[in-house]
């Protein structure tokens, strides 16, 4: 028997069980996990209200986890928990179809890969897939003090950004971002005059990684150069935004969508491969917290609440 979090009612944090082993079957990896992340889609999955529909209960959530195989090689791995039946990560052994999994350096810092996992690929791949990121060039991230934005700080400057402009939410998300290598750091309130204060800061710049949307968003256009993109990949601060012809159409500007569920699995290892070289390294960060798997109900808690201190990365 192996420890799981088991999920029973839709809306409601997991608890521990007891689960027996899981048994591979053709075509799959046997992981010993060693650490899951909790992440916004775990809890959006788990409240029912998803557009991938209800899941059936009870389930082991968790969509992404690290650990190890059984000749000892550190791995990171996905799962489907949540969107389709079957168990995730939060538990203390797992079978995963072997295109799931992805090799890890040796010396990999495996609780900090799971906290990164795929806000750090969309972050990069947004960056240099869809963005197009060139060296030299001057990029402002939208929503900077969340997961996607601390490692878009990290990885726009890794990929040869010449200047990286943040945009945040709270005074400690404002240090943070500066810590991360931002030259400025914008509070994102008020958004009226977001606008007027990037440009003192910023001047033109020549991409925008924006995972919040809404009005922040249409607030940035007008500091893109002629010819300059924003890359969306999230909603957090609201699904539609008040864009106007005229600011897209002088600047010929270019509003790009993007998602991970658009790239392949080769894809998806190459941007992983990239965000554990640089982590292990010591050249990509994030403010995560280690908990015990023992706590996961109070951590599944804080972290559905947004009190917890970035992203809560269960340890097994």
């Amino acid at each position: 028997m192996i420890p799981a979090a088991v999920l029973r009612v839709c809306g409601r944090p997991p608890s521990i069980e007891d689960r027996p082993l899981p048994v591979p079957h053709a075509g799959e990896v046997p992981i010993q996990v060693a650490a899951a992340p909790i992440t916004p889609l775990d809890l959006l999955c788990a409240s029912g209200t998803s557009y991938f529909g209800q899941p059936a209960t009870p389930y082991v959530p968790g969509v992404q986890g690290v650990g190890h195989r059984d000749d000892g090689t550190p791995v990171w791995f996905a799962t489907s928990a949540g969107m389709r039946p079957g168990d995730g990560s939060m538990a203390g052994a797992v079978s995963i179809p072997y295109v799931d999994v992805v090799p890890l350096p040796p010396a990999a810092p495996l609780t900090l890969i799971a906290a990164l996992g795929l806000s750090a690929v969309a972050a990069h791949a947004a960056l240099t897939r869809t963005g197009g990121l060139a060296p030299g060039e001057v990029v402002v991230v939208l929503g900077a003090g969340g997961v996607v934005g601390q490692a878009a700080i990290q990885l726009a400057l890794l990929g040869g950004a010449s200047r990286v402009i943040a945009v945040t939410r709270s005074a400690a998300a404002r240090d943070r971002a500066l810590s991360l290598g931002a030259e400025e750091a914008v509070a994102l309130e008020p958004v009226a005059t977001l606008t007027e204060r990037l440009r003192a800061v910023s001047g033109l710049v020549d991409l925008v990684l924006d995972p919040i949307f809404g009005e922040p968003a249409a607030a940035a256009l007008p500091v893109l150069r002629p010819g300059g993109r924003l890359v969306n990949l999230g909603s957090s601060a609201g699904a539609t935004a008040p864009l106007d012809s005229a600011t897209l159409r002088s600047g010929s500007l270019k509003i790009l969508g993007y998602t991970n569920n658009a790239l392949s699995v080769g894809e998806r290892a190459d941007s992983l491969g990239v965000v554990a070289e640089h982590a292990t390294a010591g050249r990509l960060t994030v403010s995560h917290e280690v908990v015990p798997f023992a706590d996961v109900a109070g951590a599944w808690s804080r972290q559905a609440s947004g009190s917890a201190d970035g992203r809560i990365v269960l340890a097994l």
